[in-house]
């Protein structure tokens, strides 16, 4: 269960959406979060790796070691 607040102009926007198709309030607050979270961790967990990688706790890789890596390499 999610609750959440909305500022007033969207909550209007929402409610009106929902009232002129006949669906939810729930249902279109659903379908942005499921087309949106994908780019919203991305977005905010890229910090998190780059500093993993920056700081050597990752290993990065060139194109020609990763094709090397996978047995792709000519």
């Amino acid at each position: 269960m999610l609750a959440l607040r909305l500022p007033e102009e969207i909550e209007q926007r929402l409610a009106a959406l929902a009232k002129r198709s006949g669906r939810s309030k729930s249902f279109y607050a659903r379908e942005a979060i499921l087309e949106h979270l994908d780019d919203l961790e991305a977005a905010y967990l890229s910090d998190e790796i780059l500093k993993r990688v920056e700081s050597g706790q990752e290993r990065t890789y060139t194109l020609d070691e990763l094709e090397r890596e996978l047995g792709l390499a000519d």
